[in-house]
């Protein structure tokens, strides 16, 4: 499965920056694979896995502030892997060229 989720503090002020070292070193930590973007990060894995870092970086941004908000999207399909990097080969594939990252 796919489950992209961001995650930020409330009333922090507008830079976030510092309060997300710790979301992302607990997302590279974990092992799984993963892509981080200007919005949110995305994470591959087994249900069980991918919310146990989810609930981690949640209980870290927690300690770090009084309120936080997250979203998080689900894609979860049987009997696919390497869907992370995949997903985007099938559209190069299709586009017959290389996207811009």
């Amino acid at each position: 499965m796919l489950v992209e989720f961001s995650i930020f503090p409330v009333g922090e002020g507008s830079s976030l920056g510092e309060h997300l070292t710790e979301v992302l070193r607990i997302v590279d930590e974990s092992g799984l694979p993963y892509k981080l973007n200007p919005m949110g990060t995305c994470i591959e894995g087994e249900w069980d896995e991918v919310f146990r870092v989810i609930r981690k970086c949640h209980r870290a941004m927690m300690k770090r502030a009084d309120r936080v908000v997250l979203h998080i999207s689900v894609d979860d399909r049987k009997g696919r892997t390497d869907r992370l990097e995949g997903k985007v080969r099938s559209i190069e594939k299709r586009l017959g060229r290389k996207l811009r990252k």
